[in-house]
């Protein structure tokens, strides 16, 4: 692992020992200024730091000026094929650019697009895939983790060949052995900062499972700086998926529900509990564990790291416990209320 440079996009320091980002790209049609507001607001919810717009043409610019002046939250203009297009973004006030300098033509679009970004301070995202490599280096390496991690560094040499230097590269697959090598061999390559992500990585559990195995295993090895998990259907969903994955590899705080898997012991509706209990720590804020165990086997003792817990018992009684201490005896009815009561002192 390199030490890598760092970048402000719009307040979020990405690289140079910053934590990692949560990024989310919006679905609405751009131009479609009170859906996409109305999208940003809720992935700034649901705790997105960055978000993405993709930015087809000049109505597209237009709406954007506008949805910049009503939000907070940095965004960043994803700019295909017309480096017009991202000068505009950068001129309006966009956090940050994405592109791909192989889809914008010439070199000297590049130098344009460079020292107008370089003007306004607007740090450019190079984001490779493999769908959308280099004929050379298709023929020399064939759709390769290599291959992607050369086309990267190419296009930040052009950069860098204008004096630009104020870049985050990605270099994306769809299959998560070939994306993990790409960004492997980028980071021991490289001190630019890496936005990590399996593109294309599908919808509901397919695309998470992917998208932890590959995430999570780069993370865990200290790569990567920023973070968008690519899934089919509502980017909020990519928000919390990602915000799971940082927390399960040590890099955040924050609610936590650890459950059993249930076995001929238990005497409760766990997955109803467990919802429940995930709609009690919806709204909660700060760093909390709490266990949901079938019974007392699994409960007290196993979870005894948690702040709070509830253990299923016999007779339709169950016990609260915290820290492996236990607190009472409730009725299985009133787990929900017993123990919102607990979760309202903790964080009080």
């Amino acid at each position: 692992m390199r030490a890598k440079r760092q970048v402000n996009a719009g307040g979020v320091r990405i690289g140079g020992g910053a934590p990692v980002s949560v990024q989310s790209m919006t679905n609405t049609r751009t131009s479609d200024e009170k859906s996409t507001l109305a999208q940003i607001a809720r992935l700034q919810d649901a705790g997105c730091e960055l978000v993405r717009l993709a930015v087809c043409d000049d109505e597209d610019v237009a709406a954007c000026k506008r949805i910049l002046a009503q939000v907070e939250i940095p965004l960043v203009a994803d700019i295909q094929f017309d480096w017009r297009l991202a000068a505009a973004c950068s001129d309006i006030g966009f956090a940050k650019v994405r592109f791909n300098p192989g889809n914008i033509g010439s070199e000297s679009n590049v130098r344009e697009l460079a020292a107008v970004c370089k003007a306004n301070g607007t740090p450019i995202r190079v984001g490779v895939n493999s769908g959308s490599l280099e004929k050379d280096l298709l023929d020399k390496w064939g759709r390769t983790p290599e291959a992607l991690c050369e086309s990267a560094l190419r296009h930040a040499a052009l950069l860098e060949k204008f004096g630009f230097y104020d870049i985050v590269l990605s270099v994306k697959s769809s299959d998560v052995p070939t994306c993990t090598r790409a960004y492997r061999l980028l980071d021991e390559r490289c001190a630019y900062p890496l936005h990590l992500g399996i593109t294309e990585s599908g919808a509901k559990t397919a695309g998470i499972v992917k998208s932890s195995v590959g995430l999570g295993a780069l993370l865990l090895d200290g790569i990567g700086d920023t973070v968008r998990v690519s899934l089919t259907g509502d980017p909020v969903q990519e928000v919390t998926v990602a915000k799971s994955i940082l927390q399960a590899v040590g890099l955040r705080k924050g609610c936590e529900i650890v459950s059993c898997p249930t076995c001929s012991r238990c005497r409760i509706d766990l997955p109803a509990l467990c919802d429940s209990v995930e709609k009690l720590l919806a709204n909660v804020r700060v760093p909390l564990k709490v266990a949901v165990m079938g019974c007392v086997v699994n409960g007290p003792g196993e979870a005894a790291d948690a702040d709070l817990g509830v253990a299923g018992g016999k007779n339709g009684k169950s016990v609260l416990f915290s820290r492996g201490k236990v607190l009472k005896t409730v009725p299985d009815e009133q787990i929900v209320n017993e123990l919102k009561k607990l979760i309202e002192e903790h964080i009080a």
